[in-house]
């Protein structure tokens, strides 16, 4: 790996895109292990600031997988997204070192459709808080999120919404519903017109699609979501235990 100091791209920049033609080429290939921060650093003879931005853009891409403790491990482009454990998005961010955050795009409270009052356990037409969100990693955006919540449980949700990054944070700490357990659908869609502007893609590139609802420590179903999630960036990860045979 080589820096061009005479280059109009950042240093940072140059690292990210050589990392990128080495997957490419299969000279990195996924789980090698990779150089540290102050290897990287040491070897090009520059401060750690640049390769800590682009240690940033690699693994908000998917390109570095960084767990606290572990040695980085080279990725194939998606950051695979465990089923098994029941965690918020900004949970799982930060796991990997990852800096989520979340921009609200619409609330309102709104009466349920047929189909989100059946996943809620409401009375059709019963009052639900209607939210549209923009998940980001990194300052980057990835996924646009759809919930719904019954409004009667989360009385001045749109005092909180706002400045929210985790609502799985906001239903334990303010509301004090803690969670137990999630149902999901795991399918594939397209970005729409809408959707591609948000997610600053393509119209017509492959989408993640979660259908989830989220139920609290008494069973009770407190949030129904529909997500989109750039495909080129996240994968759904799934472990399936066999069963003995009777």
């Amino acid at each position: 790996m080589r820096l061009d100091p005479a280059s109009f791209t950042p240093f940072y920049q140059q690292i990210v895109d050589q990392v990128k033609a080495q997957v490419r080429s299969q000279m990195l290939k996924e789980n090698d292990p990779f150089f540290s921060e102050r290897d990287v650093a040491e070897h090009l003879g520059i401060s750690k600031m640049p390769v800590r931005q682009a240690f940033q853009k690699l693994r908000a891409e998917g390109l570095l997988v960084i767990e606290k403790g572990k040695v980085p491990r080279v990725g194939l482009h998606r950051v695979p997204w465990n089923f098994q454990q029941l965690r918020g998005f900004s949970e799982e961010m930060r796991r990997r070192g990852l800096e989520p955050s979340a921009k609200l795009l619409n609330i309102d409270i709104i009466p349920a459709p047929p189909e989100i009052a059946q996943a809620l356990q409401l009375d059709e037409l019963a009052p639900i808080y209607d939210l549209l969100r923009l998940r980001l990693v990194n300052g980057e955006p990835v996924a646009i999120v759809h919930s719904h919540l019954p409004a009667r449980d989360f009385p001045g949700l749109e005092q909180h919404a706002a400045r929210c990054n985790s609502l799985y944070q906001l239903y334990e700490e303010t509301y004090a519903r803690l969670l137990s357990h999630a149902s999901e659908e795991i399918g594939a869609t397209v970005a729409d017109k809408e959707a591609a502007r948000l997610l600053k893609t393509s119209i017509g590139k492959p989408l993640l699609f979660i259908r989830e609802t989220t139920y609290d420590s008494r069973n009770r179903p407190i949030e129904y979501s529909e997500s989109r999630l750039r495909a080129d960036r996240y994968s759904a990860s799934v472990v399936s235990l066999r069963r003995p045979q009777g």
